[in-house]
């Protein structure tokens, strides 16, 4: 249990940040699967600027690395690319 009034604040903001992160990343999860599950070029074309905004933002605040965005946007295009 905290001992400080700034630990009680740190474990309030730490929870809330989790929070906000896992859904964040679930959001991406889901509309990930949704776009590489499609066989409709125009709906992955719809779909993909918004994937891809989403992995440049959790990128962005440290929730997954730059390098696994780059990844996934990269499988994403190839694969909106080939339909």
């Amino acid at each position: 249990m905290a001992n400080h009034k700034s630990a009680e604040k740190r474990i309030r903001s730490n929870d809330s940040k989790r929070e906000r992160n896992r859904y964040q990343a679930k959001t991406t999860r889901n509309l990930l699967k949704e776009l590489r599950s499609t066989k409709d070029k125009t709906q992955a074309t719809e779909l993909l600027p918004k994937v891809t905004t989403m992995l440049d933002r959790l990128a962005k605040t440290n929730v997954i690395h730059k390098n696994k965005a780059a990844n996934l946007k990269s499988s994403i295009q190839r694969h909106v690319n080939s339909l």
